[in-house]
């Protein structure tokens, strides 16, 4: 298993970006100012975009893990990776998602916690509803996990 930071050609991983963020449009707003990383097992399994948000926050924007190859462990090594990559850089890893059953209790496993919320944030940045284990996401939620 390797990890390994991507400077050019992110968009070959579209698909895989997609999966985190399914307007394409939004990912464009964050990929060429991130940094990516791919977890090439035997092939890329799990990709995340991160960004530096100032004041010592460090944000993970997208990371999907490919559909065959989730449940695994893959997201959660990426996220202890680039944790570690920026310990003593940053002091805090954040991300932002929908209030879902099925990310928030992978992000407190991954020993993130509640910060805020931003009301509003699917419905007014996305052209279209975006529903996640059959529930419209509204509010983005902010998860932060101290480095």
């Amino acid at each position: 298993m390797e990890i390994k930071e991507l400077k050019e050609n992110k968009k070959q991983f579209l698909p895989l970006l997609l999966l985190a963020d399914e307007q394409e449009d939004m990912i464009e707003r964050y990929l060429d100012r991130g940094t990516m990383y791919v977890l090439d097992d035997d092939g890329v399994k799990c990709e995340c975009v991160v960004t530096d948000e100032g004041k010592g926050v460090l944000e993970i924007k997208n990371i999907a893990t490919e559909p065959a190859h989730q449940g695994k462990g893959y997201g959660k090594i990426l996220i202890d990776f680039v944790a570690m990559e920026y310990k003593g850089k940053y002091s805090i890893l954040q991300v932002g998602t929908g209030d879902s059953p099925l990310t928030i209790p992978f992000y407190e496993k991954c020993g993130f916690t509640y910060s805020h919320s931003i009301k509003n944030f699917f419905i007014d940045n996305y052209d279209h509803p975006i529903y996640e284990a059959g529930t419209q996401l509204v509010d983005m939620i902010i998860l932060r996990r101290k480095l």
